[in-house]
């Protein structure tokens, strides 16, 4: 079997799939996967002269390898190489002034291998082991700032399914070891991290309507510790088409501040960590319920609901208030909570139309000595829709796919910051056609933002002084806090952060698939 998908835009992005199936004798089957995406040409459309969007240059080779066993238990190989090339910043930067402090560039090299495995014992119990190899290299330059960061991770896993009665049992025992160094100064030395792991999972048969799963965790880190963490949900069909779940227990989270945070890279703020950083801790309660109807007319409408309430303890939150030349990372001294409930309606119908819309409301909240703030760059509300209509007749077939956020708090710079504090709901929206005539291919096409939306709608800038990129005409009083000037009423220094949602407007695409079984 073989696979192709090609599109490309009106901005002269480039994006094509390749996939391949085959068997090699009786007993193997491999699947070959291979996406290349370019993007190499510079767009200034809000006129700050700098790139609107990231221009990139990326490969990803995918391998799979499936050995088909006598036993018929799985036995699967697979993996995995990445390469991006990436960069944005002063239109007129090239390689040639990566590092420097003449034209400002953001500057991204990343080079990543994975290989994985899974294997079912020979055993007469369902038993399998898997294990995954990790090797991720970044090279970046944020202005004048360089971050070279290495980091490998091993991972196994033994699971045990086992079904005795009414009860449907699962042991497992894990390893996880980690090993991360880049030259920050928040990396002293190389970090070892090592994480064994037993769990237990019961998943009870109470009666025919009703069931119950039991389980726990326990976790041995050498940083930090034991963590135990417990979970138990009940699962409840008054009827074949209704479904109610809750589910509560804990959760914990080790943060690597530099892989998740490149905010903290871009050389306009100092990164300060106060404290030697402790484990993000979580507990959680979660309510579903599912309800599925099917009318004579073979129509499906499926409807879903969930709320949801997290406590946060230990949370690691960029702090980019306290000071606007700073972004502080600490345990938070308090606690976070987020309180939530989401839908979604699934519609499909024997007339050609399917639709599956979702939304989402979300109060988050940090309380530190006793004061309640609400975190930046996260959205009280959230909508996504898909719409797909097929006409057979005329071998066509319409998506239109979009969503839509609503306000989130930004980080400013200052009292004097101009910019809007809280963004305005915004929406992107895209619609595609496609053309089904011909044997094994198809041709498509489409708009992607129909309304031509980025986030520097309202604002007179969203890049902070984008014409003094490296702060070489920025004043200071003695205890570096940034004075208004002529040239810098606001008193701001140069900070790209602002920047909340995709920075692209409108844009056209063209694109066709072919198959070959």
């Amino acid at each position: 079997m073989f696979t192709a998908d090609f599109f490309s835009t009106s901005w002269l992005e480039n994006n094509i799939d390749l996939g391949f199936k085959a068997n090699i004798g009786k007993t193997t089957e491999s699947l070959v996967g291979i996406n290349y995406y370019n993007y190499n040409y510079a767009i200034d459309n809000n006129h700050d002269n700098f790139t609107d969007v990231t221009l990139q240059d990326r490969i990803s080779i995918f391998n799979k390898w499936n050995f088909i066993r006598k036993s018929q238990k799985e036995f699967t190989v697979a993996g995995r190489f990445f390469f991006e090339d990436r960069w944005g910043g002063e239109m007129q930067w090239n390689k040639n002034y990566r590092g420097g402090n003449q034209i400002y560039g953001e500057s991204i090299y990343t080079t990543r291998f994975e290989l994985l495995s899974k294997y079912q014992l020979p055993t007469k119990e369902n038993m399998s082991l898997s294990f995954s190899l990790t090797s991720h290299d970044q090279n970046s330059v944020y202005g004048t700032t360089l971050y070279l960061a290495q980091q490998k991770i091993a991972f196994g896993q033994y699971l045990w399914d086992k079904k005795l009665n009414r009860h449907n049992l699962l042991f497992g025992a894990a390893f996880r070891h980690q090993y991360y160094n880049d030259n920050t100064t928040a990396t002293l030395k190389p970090e070892s991290t090592n994480i064994y792991s037993i769990f237990i999972q019961d998943e009870i048969k109470l009666a025919e309507k009703n069931s119950l799963l039991l389980g726990s965790r326990y976790d041995y880190n050498n940083n930090h510790g034991t963590i135990f963490t417990p979970r138990i949900a009940y699962k409840w069909n008054p009827t074949k088409n209704d479904i109610l779940r809750v589910n509560t227990g804990s959760g914990f989270r080790i943060v690597n501040l530099f892989t998740e945070e490149h905010a903290a890279l871009t050389g306009s703020r100092d990164v300060i960590i106060t404290e030697n950083l402790k484990p993000e801790k979580s507990y959680n309660i979660n309510l579903n319920y599912l309800k599925k109807i099917k009318f004579t007319d073979a129509t499906f409408l499926g409807l879903e609901i969930s709320t949801w309430y997290t406590y946060f303890t230990n949370q690691i939150i960029p702090d980019y208030d306290s000071n606007p030349n700073q972004i502080i990372y600490q345990n938070l001294n308090g606690y976070s909570e987020t309180t939530g409930i989401s839908g979604n309606v699934d519609l499909v119908t024997p007339y050609g139309i399917k639709t599956l819309i979702g939304f989402t409301f979300i109060d988050s909240k940090n309380v530190k000595d006793g004061m309640a703030s609400r975190p930046v760059l996260i959205e009280k509300f959230s909508m996504n829709w898909a719409i797909a209509y097929e006409v057979p007749k005329y071998f066509l077939a319409m998506d239109y796919t979009g969503n839509l956020y609503g306000s989130m708090r930004l980080p400013l710079l200052g009292p004097l910051d101009p910019r809007d504090e809280f963004s305005k709901p915004w929406s992107i929206q895209n619609i595609q056609f496609t053309y089904k005539k011909f044997q094994n291919l198809e041709i498509y096409v489409g708009i992607k933002n129909i309304l031509n939306w980025t986030p520097n709608k309202g604002n007179s800038f969203i890049i902070a002084r984008a014409e003094d990129p490296f702060d070489k005409n920025v004043e200071y009083d003695e205890n570096k806090n940034v004075l208004p000037s002529a040239s810098n009423p606001y008193a701001l220094t140069f900070d790209p952060s602002y920047v909340y949602a995709p920075n692209q407007g409108i844009r056209f695409f063209l694109g066709m698939r072919y198959r070959l079984d």
